[in-house]
């Protein structure tokens, strides 16, 4: 049996039935039971969105300019040097052209600078192909300043046909500098009017194109575009790109103040081109007229030559240089049109007439004052000085060239023209000579290679010599390199026609085992004469190419530069 319930009993079970079994937790402060870094102001990240910043201080304002400032300093530091240097290569390219293409001093500025990057577009071994465009279109800037009244042709008298066009100008008044640059760019102009003849130029685009590339009824079936080229030129597009070249040879030989040895040398120009063109009439006309002018000096006396067969037969007096390179222009003319009984008497009289000259004086011994003695080492006080002399004044003009009236001298020059001429009389005995006389061509092989060896011997001789002329050295080389073709052509020919002989002949049979065993012997040991010579022949023209490539060699150290 229970006891009663009291009410105090029953307050302390209801008030102890209500509290949990476990203990309380802080509810109020539970950040102060988080055990990280503590939340003070100075050390907390400020948000953006509640708080402004000043970003263009007055330090980052400074530091801005002076990132600017470095930056236009060092970009016109670089650009100033790349245009110094671009100046400075382009100063010294332009003095070493005026040392290598020396144009008169009378001239302008922009005249001698187109004159001579015109002198020097042909001779450029920097590009594939020689840019005839360019040279052109330079050498016709420099002709018309120079026959322009306001520029450089102050003084020029003008030539007027019937028609009253000018043919050419009286040039007499010009310094000589003056005229023979004139003639020189007159000159460069006809040879660009050669290279260009047939061309023309795109209206449209001002582009020069052959003229079998042209589209239109002159040209039914043009070639195709090179890759890369642009698209072909209509022909209602296009008109000529440059002048005939006789407008320029014509020029020459209508315009006074030209020297005797000019007017000769124009006139043989023109007859070749006209030899080229096949005109062989014209051609021989145009020879006869270079014949005339380069015995214009001594027109009073009597001619040197027979006037019918215009071979040399005064031996009394000496040939001039004009007459002698006239006769020979006219041989060679005679003999590419077939007419070779005239040709080689000609060339035979001025080869015995180059034969008979007189050899160069020696230098007679006089008393100079002693000098110093030459060092060897280029950093001489007298080697710096002429050094700089020679970078500080102009080069001067040349002096001016023998005009060709008088006899030459039998000097290195003279003997490869011999040579020349022993290579043109060779060609033409063996061309002229049938196949079945095998003397007649041996004699033509014969002149060849003696012509050979006169121009390599002669070559050698110029490479050995400090004060050789370039123009000797390339008669040499050309006499040397046309006559080794033509006496490689020549061999391989005849052991051509001894093969096939020989091939054609049957073969004998021989007695005995024995020969068979060890073969043809005899045949293989001999080989044929002409097959000897064959392999002598390419012997020969290794040899002669090591002369060529010593003869053209550039002197090489940075020394040479201060050499006086």
């Amino acid at each position: 049996m229970q006891p009663p319930r009291t009410p105090l009993r029953r307050l302390v079970v209801r008030r102890s039935s209500k509290t949990p079994s476990t203990a309380r937790p802080f509810t109020r402060h539970t950040n102060l039971a988080f055990r990280g870094r503590p939340q003070i102001p100075f050390l907390s990240v400020p948000l953006a969105r509640n708080q402004q910043f000043r970003y263009l201080t007055t330090e980052r304002k400074r530091w801005l300019a002076y990132e600017v400032y470095l930056g236009f300093k060092y970009t016109l530091y670089v650009w100033g040097i790349i245009g110094f240097s671009v100046l400075g290569y382009w100063s010294i390219q332009q003095e070493w052209l005026e040392r290598r293409y020396p144009s008169p001093h009378e001239w302008g500025f922009l005249t001698r600078l187109r004159y001579r990057l015109a002198k020097w577009a042909p001779d450029r071994t920097d590009l594939p192909t020689v840019d005839w465009v360019l040279t052109g279109n330079c050498a016709k800037n420099v002709l018309q300043r120079l026959e322009d009244q306001s520029v450089e042709g102050a003084g020029l008298l003008p030539i007027k046909t019937e028609g009253g066009e000018v043919s050419g100008y009286d040039i007499t008044a010009k310094s000589e500098p003056w005229r023979r640059g004139y003639y020189e760019i007159l000159m460069l102009c006809a040879k660009t009017a050669e290279h260009l003849d047939g061309d023309v130029v795109d209206k449209t685009r001002h582009i020069v194109f052959p003229k079998d590339l042209v589209l239109g009824p002159s040209n039914p079936n043009p070639k195709p575009i090179p890759h890369g080229s642009p698209s072909a030129p209509h022909e209602k597009d296009c008109e000529r790109a440059f002048e005939p070249p006789e407008t320029f040879y014509k020029k020459i030989l209508a315009t006074t103040g030209f020297t005797s040895k000019q007017k000769m040398d124009a006139a043989l120009a023109y007859a070749s081109w006209l030899d080229f063109k096949g005109l062989s009439d014209a051609s021989e006309l145009t020879y006869e007229w270079a014949l005339a002018l380069a015995t214009e000096s001594s027109s009073p006396a009597p001619p040197l030559y027979d006037p019918q067969s215009f071979v040399l037969h005064d031996t009394t007096r000496q040939p001039s240089t004009n007459l002698l390179n006239a006769l020979t222009a006219l041989a060679t003319h005679k003999a590419r049109t077939g007419d070779v009984a005239t040709a080689l008497p000609i060339l035979l009289s001025v080869l015995r007439a180059r034969r008979s000259l007189p050899s160069p004086q020696s230098t007679s011994t006089t008393y100079t004052e002693p000098e110093e003695a030459h060092s060897s080492s280029p950093w001489t006080l007298r080697n710096v000085i002429g050094f700089t002399k020679r970078l500080i004044s102009p080069p001067p003009y040349p002096p001016p060239p023998d005009d060709g009236s008088s006899p030459p001298v039998r000097d290195a020059k003279e003997l490869c023209e011999e040579a020349g001429l022993n290579m043109y009389i060779g060609e033409i005995i063996y061309a002229a000579s049938p196949s079945s006389s095998r003397s007649s061509r041996e004699d033509g092989l014969a002149w060849t290679r003696e012509a050979v060896d006169l121009a390599e011997e002669q070559l050698h001789k110029l490479n050995n010599s400090e004060d050789a002329d370039d123009a000797a050295k390339k008669t040499c080389q050309e006499c040397l390199s046309s006559g080794l073709d033509n006496w490689r052509t020549m061999v391989a020919r005849l052991a051509r026609e001894e093969r096939e002989r020989e091939a054609k002949e049957p073969v004998k049979a021989s007695g005995g085992w024995l020969p068979s065993l060890w073969g043809n012997a005899k045949g293989q040991e001999m080989g044929g004469r002409w097959t000897a010579e064959e392999n002598v022949v390419k012997e020969r023209t290794k040899r002669a190419l090591e002369v060529l490539e010593a003869s053209e060699a550039p002197k090489t150290g940075i020394g040479s530069l201060f050499w006086t």
